[in-house]
């Protein structure tokens, strides 16, 4: 009988450590995931104060690593370490008699024409919305899907299981 009782109290103990250190890891990611919108909001105010309507002939786009992008050294050295390393939207555009490489909000990316001029709207050197010169937008191109997306895709249309399309 001592076995059976002490194998369910080291259970129980267990089990409500492992909970503990759950609810401790829930907390702090909750107060960090605050702080992080309060800066979030304060660096999108600092971009809708910098806005600037700006008309450029987009040269080419691509993503690369930050520190690779060819911005200047002062630029780099003042980004955070670990964004150094990440991949960003990467755009090389000739604005007036000047050629710029600029970073793309990652959302208009796709949609950003190359080799032609379009009016952008740019807060320093981060491009945040984009049309055509004459008005015109550009749909953008349909990424071909891989052969397990189809597969699913048909799957869940056999099931009747397939999301809501906008």
């Amino acid at each position: 009988m001592v076995p059976n009782l002490l194998l369910i109290n080291t259970f129980s103990i267990v089990m409500l450590s492992i909970t503990g250190v759950l609810l401790i890891a829930v907390i702090v990611l909750f107060f960090l995931g605050k702080r992080l919108d309060k800066k979030q909001a304060e660096q999108q105010k600092f971009l809708d104060e910098n806005r600037q309507n700006v008309s450029m002939l987009i040269i080419d786009k691509k993503k690369v690593r930050f520190k690779d992008a060819g911005f200047p050294q002062v630029v780099v050295d003042q980004a955070p370490k670990m964004s150094k390393f990440m991949k960003v939207p990467v755009v090389k555009a000739k604005v007036g008699p000047q050629i710029l490489t600029l970073i793309a909000d990652e959302k208009i990316f796709d949609s950003i024409p190359v080799k032609k001029e379009v009016k952008a709207i740019v807060s320093g050197m981060y491009i945040v919305s984009v049309k055509t010169a004459h008005g015109k937008t550009d749909p953008v191109p349909q990424k071909k899907k891989s052969a397990f997306k189809k597969m699913v895709e048909k799957l869940q249309d056999k099931t009747g299981a397939n999301p809501i399309k906008k």
